[in-house]
């Protein structure tokens, strides 16, 4: 059912630049069939085939243009008093309300373009979608940063239930004429050095080379690839060997060339990290949070607190010896099909445990966090936990032993690291349960905690696999809404009778809770 908008809304348009911003985005899309038409169309045996080649590109490119511009003046939106209305559409006209306290999530994009033209693109989105609610490519920037802020208002007015006249809010007549936006307290805010921490302490720049690869792969053709690096390996050997060095020599070369591809490593890291997290900064206003970050691109969400589902806190080893930490949040929003990143989920890229702790502790002033004390879990059955490994890797020792030799064999090494791994990662397992929230903690090598509020809860299973039949455990499953990541809110290998009582507790909360 609709929600009215009030009567002396007006129809408000794009920026009169839209047009080719859109008219971009659908040259990106048709990028790769034009220069196949061009070039391709072009290798014609005679004049004629080449001209009608270019003109068809041609046609292609004018009917975008158009398609473009018409998009531009069929696009309508107006800011009622309890949801935006939205219409757009050439040939099939669409209507879409939309309303305050439906929207999860607000964007102000802003890439290279945009921040040269002095204008934003804002989406806004609401929980379970694949896609944005609304898409208003473009507006000026101070437009888009003054619409958010009346989102933020009127879905705060609209939850506690008093929403108020449309026309009669500061915000809205920022919408209009343009006026500053009050300012956010601001609550986690990174430097330079700690982006460049951030680099340093993570693998991004493999995304870089694995991308590289990819692309050459794709661009070049089949087997092109393979044989110059097989060549240029031939030769470099070949050089190397007619110097005849020494053992050491070659031990000295081979650690110099991890040592660069590990710097090469580090410095894509860094680069990648300044791309994204340049000037970040997490600001609170009337209970909603905004996250601004980005060097070239510039991303702007914001999420309200009560939106927020599920919380993760993880360190890897490397980021456990400087005493940093990612703080993660997962929200009631659509994930973009499109593996775009849109939605507000990272409160923290990296910083101090006790920063991350008194980031949670004032946005869940209710908890107490860290919990005083973790429930563990038996010890018991800690081998199913590197289970693979005694099945596969005797298979690979074996398979390595036909192929090289005895030095195959030193794939059973594997073994002994597996073992131990699992002992300490089931050793560190635990969960604390309370009249508030559930926790739940695991990894020993990379460790993580994730938690829940109770009222946040939408539904819970009781898993027994035949191996958890065998050893007396069960393992309870719990499930909020926007739930993603690697890590499940799971109490894994508990003893049954515990699991049970837990299932039941837990169950019992719920029945008496309403879902927030």
């Amino acid at each position: 059912m609709s929600t009215p908008l009030a009567d002396d809304a007006t129809d408000q348009r794009l920026h009169p630049w839209s047009w080719l911003f859109v008219l971009l985005a659908q040259l990106r899309q048709f990028l790769l069939p034009l220069v196949a038409l061009v070039v391709f169309g072009g290798r014609g045996d005679s004049d004629s085939e080449e001209m009608w080649s270019n003109l068809a590109a041609l046609v292609v490119i004018v009917v975008l243009v158009a398609v473009s511009i018409l998009q531009y003046l069929t696009f309508h939106y107006q800011i009622g008093r309890d949801a935006i209305s939205v219409r757009s559409g050439v040939i099939s006209r669409n209507r879409r309300e939309i309303p305050f306290a439906r929207i999860h999530n607000v964007v102000v994009h802003q890439n290279p373009l945009h921040r040269l033209f002095g204008v934003a693109e804002l989406r806004l989105e609401s929980a379970g979608g694949n896609r944005p609610e609304a898409e208003m490519r473009v507006l000026r920037l101070d437009q888009a940063l003054a619409l958010e802020q009346l989102v933020r208002q009127r879905g705060q007015q609209t939850a506690a239930g008093g929403a108020t006249d449309a026309h009669a809010t500061p915000a809205n007549a920022a919408v209009s004429t343009g006026a500053a936006i009050p300012t956010d307290e601001v609550l986690l805010q990174l430097g330079t050095a700690d982006v460049v921490r951030i680099g340093l302490l993570s693998n991004r720049g493999w995304v870089v080379v694995l991308a590289a690869i990819g692309a050459a792969y794709q661009l070049f053709p089949r087997g092109a690839v393979d044989d110059a690096i097989e060549h240029g390996g031939r030769q470099a050997f070949g050089y190397a060997s007619n110097l005849h060095p020494a053992t050491w020599v070659w031990v000295l070369a081979a650690l110099v060339m991890v040592a660069g591809f590990w710097v090469l490593l580090r410095v894509l890291s860094v680069m990648m990290a300044l791309l994204r997290y340049h000037d970040f900064r997490l600001t609170e206003h009337e209970r909603r949070l905004t996250v601004a970050s980005g060097l070239l691109t510039r991303m702007r969400t914001s999420v309200a607190r009560r939106r927020i589902q599920a919380w993760t806190l993880r360190e890897t080893a490397v980021q456990r010896w400087f005493r940093r930490r990612h703080l993660r949040i997962d929200i009631a929003a659509g994930v973009s099909t499109d593996g775009e990143r849109r939605d507000l989920r990272e409160l923290a890229p990296l910083a101090t445990p006790d920063a991350c702790d008194a980031l949670v502790q004032h946005l869940l002033p209710q908890l107490q966090w860290p919990p005083a004390q973790w429930r563990a879990v038996p010890q018991r059955g800690w081998w199913r936990l590197c289970l693979w490994g005694l099945v596969v890797v005797p298979l690979l020792a074996v398979g390595a032993v036909w192929e090289v030799g005895p030095w195959g064999a030193l794939v059973l090494a594997w073994l002994p690291w597996s073992a131990f791994h699992a002992y300490r990662t089931m050793a560190r397992m635990g969960y604390h349960l309370d009249a508030r929230y559930v926790a739940v903690r695991g990894g020993w090598w990379q460790r993580w905690w994730r938690f829940a509020e109770l009222d946040k809860l939408q539904a819970l299973r009781l898993g027994r696999s035949p191996l958890d039949r065998w050893l007396g455990t069960a393992s309870v499953w719990l499930d909020t809404a926007g739930a993603s990541g690697s890590i499940a809110l799971c109490l894994r290998y508990l003893p049954e009778a515990e699991a049970r009582a837990v299932f039941e507790r837990l169950n019992g909360a719920l029945a008496v809770r309403g879902l927030r």
